[in-house]
């Protein structure tokens, strides 16, 4: 265990406090069973060794533990976190949980154990806490991790420190929104740029290595991560690529199965099936009627990749600007509300307010009620029921 701790401290020591994450000032780290589920890139490692740094300098013995490390091949988690705790160990962290077999069961065991160690764990997106073994869903706080806002962006790339927002701040309020940013803020001029290399909390000064890590990132995550899904064989991962990179050159679109079966050689009863193996990875986005149970086996009726950069990464060409502006709303939107497919217009969100997604000579033609809205990607600020596409890069 020396070896790991040597580890832990050295990656401690080595992390940086300078800018903090939105889901910082979220997680309740007064409870003692937390978990931090992610995509790959997003910085949930970064999150929990900045926590455990401010609780080290506060005096409190901690540690950082990948289970992913060859240690665990020939050591169980129970044995080393018992001796952890025997020397004084008070905050456990566990990073890549969903790499060790029965990894919930084991942390459930610790939990119960050890009343006052506190355990986080944290691993891909793709792990589902409600069907893993050991009911560690009711006993541990669970929180989704997201890659960076444009807010966050403003913070992590240009050093701008510009308000958080509420939907119903921007949307219901009368307030001047013009003057809470400062006068020679022009938002507009960064959005490109957040667009096609901000997402990830990782440099992209270089668009092209940029991209190819993101490409590099994508293949990991279906040929490594998604092997930890229950009923996916990882012998169709080429097919799986096949078919994010195929979609990836018309989204969003209202999906033919019978189409993408052809071009994929993906059984077309088995598609449903991917696409929803590719959104619990967080490469996917399927979007859903309102208020309709959704099933492995529904079509969704629509499909968006993930996020504007993963877009840019794998589109053959320059994307289409509406499918551009349409992931970039799902994607900033998501993280706090519910978003639903709508027959009139572009997302329903919170079965309650209307948004038709534009550029400028968008139309008011089908924005008809008090809660519906036009939003432009060439506004700098809001007019009227025009609202800019931006300013939703700042809901976290």
């Amino acid at each position: 265990m020396e070896e790991l701790l040597e580890i832990s401290d050295s990656l401690i020591s080595k992390t940086s406090l300078g800018f903090e994450r939105y889901l910082k000032d979220q997680v309740a780290w007064e409870e003692n069973l937390i978990g931090i589920k992610g995509a790959r890139g997003t910085g949930k490692t970064t999150l929990i060794l900045q926590y455990l740094k401010r609780k080290k300098a506060e005096g409190h013995h901690v540690a950082y533990f990948s289970l992913d490390e060859l240690f665990f091949l020939e050591n169980s988690l129970v044995e080393t976190a018992k001796l952890f705790y025997q020397t004084g160990g008070k905050i456990l962290a566990l990073d890549e949980v969903h790499k060790y077999p029965g990894w919930s069961r084991e942390v459930k065991n610790l939990h119960d154990r050890y009343a006052d160690l506190q355990i986080l764990f944290s691993g891909s997106s793709i792990i589902d806490i409600s069907k893993v073994e050991g009911d560690i869903s009711r006993r541990a706080i669970i929180y989704e991790f997201h890659g960076l806002s444009f807010r966050e962006y403003l913070l992590f790339k240009k050093n701008l420190n510009l308000p958080l927002l509420n939907l119903n701040q921007l949307l219901l309020d009368k307030q001047d929104l013009r003057s809470l940013f400062p006068d020679e803020f022009k938002p507009i001029s960064y959005f490109k740029d957040y667009l096609t290399t901000g997402y990830f909390p990782f440099s992209g000064k270089d668009k092209d290595l940029y991209f190819q890590k993101l490409r590099q990132m994508i293949r990991t995550i279906v040929e490594y991560d998604m092997a930890e899904i229950k009923g996916f064989d990882i012998r169709n991962g080429k097919k799986l690529l096949q078919l994010l990179y195929i979609i990836a050159q018309q989204v969003p679109f209202k999906p033919n199965i019978s189409s993408l079966a052809n071009k994929t050689s993906i059984h077309r009863n088995s598609l449903a099936l991917y696409l929803q193996y590719l959104a619990e990875a967080r490469l996917l986005e399927l979007q859903y009627p309102e208020g309709i149970s959704v099933s492995t086996l529904q079509k969704p009726e629509k499909i968006f990749i993930n996020n504007t950069n993963y877009l840019f990464a794998l589109a053959e060409k320059s994307p289409e600007i509406g499918s551009v502006r349409e992931i970039f709303f799902q994607s900033q939107l998501r993280v706090n509300h519910q978003i639903s497919y709508s027959k009139t217009v572009d997302f329903l969100v919170d079965q309650e307010f209307h948004f038709e997604i534009g550029g400028k000579n968008k139309s008011r033609k089908q924005i008809t009620g008090g809660n519906h809205f036009l939003v432009k990607d060439d506004l700098e600020f809001p007019a009227g029921k025009n609202l800019p596409l931006w300013v939703f890069g700042f809901l976290y």
